[in-house]
């Protein structure tokens, strides 16, 4: 089984990407990043979803970008939206952030002698986030083989986003095919210490209209 880095945040998403990498015949390597976000649910929940679908590593990084701020998710003088009439892209969107995960992915994956990348990133049912553009992902992985040992001694890394354009409802049918158990997975911008979603934020509402669009339970547990 060759090595793959996979994020993994703990969302329903990332844990879709995972159970696809270990479905592909890759041995997982996961990656999430305490980032200073509003809570730690999410990284509870990326344990309990790495242990239940086969990971042979999970590792979680600290990097603080609450010193930098500029997002309802690093800075909690700033309100996570609840009622849905926003215009351009959300006060959740965190400056970088996916430019720095995927950095971080990058060298996890040369030490690991990896040449494969999995992200969970969405293009039809996401908020709107420009680093969730297949040409964002296009680019990241061009300067990936420009920019690493690896790619210079003739070892090409492929950053595989295999969900980028389907829909949430088809992202759920999909993981349940390959054995996701949702309910470990916590998606909502400001959970309970206990993993309980709020209901309202733009996340709670694209996870909801997918269960939905799939015709399952929704197996998130509201506070």
């Amino acid at each position: 089984m060759p090595p793959a880095v996979v994020l993994l945040s703990g969302g329903l998403d990332s844990a879709t990407t995972l159970a696809i990498a270990r479905s592909d015949g890759y041995a997982c390597h996961c990656l999430s990043v305490d980032y200073g976000q509003r809570h730690r649910a999410e990284l509870d929940a990326a344990g309990r979803v790495a242990r239940a679908l086969g990971a042979v590593e999970h590792r979680t990084i600290a990097f603080d970008l609450t010193s930098f701020g500029g997002s309802a998710l690093t800075d909690t003088s700033i309100d996570v939206p609840i009622d849905g009439a926003q215009s351009g892209i959300p006060v959740t969107y965190v400056p970088a952030r996916n430019t720095i995960f995927l950095s971080f992915a990058l060298a996890y994956a040369e030490v690991r002698g990896a040449a494969d990348i999995f992200f969970g990133a969405n293009a039809v049912d996401y908020s709107g986030y420009p680093d969730c553009r297949p040409e964002y992902m296009r680019a990241f992985e061009a300067l990936a083989n420009l920019a690493t040992k690896a790619a210079v001694g003739g070892t090409r890394l492929t950053l595989h986003t295999p969900l980028i354009d389907a829909s949430k409802a088809a992202i759920i049918r999909r993981g349940i095919g390959l054995g996701v158990d949702y309910a470990l997975t916590v998606s909502c911008y400001q959970a309970t210490p206990e993993g309980l979603a709020c209901g309202r934020c733009d996340s709670c509402r694209l996870r909801r209209a997918g269960f939905e669009g799939a015709g399952v339970p929704d197996p998130t547990r509201y506070a």
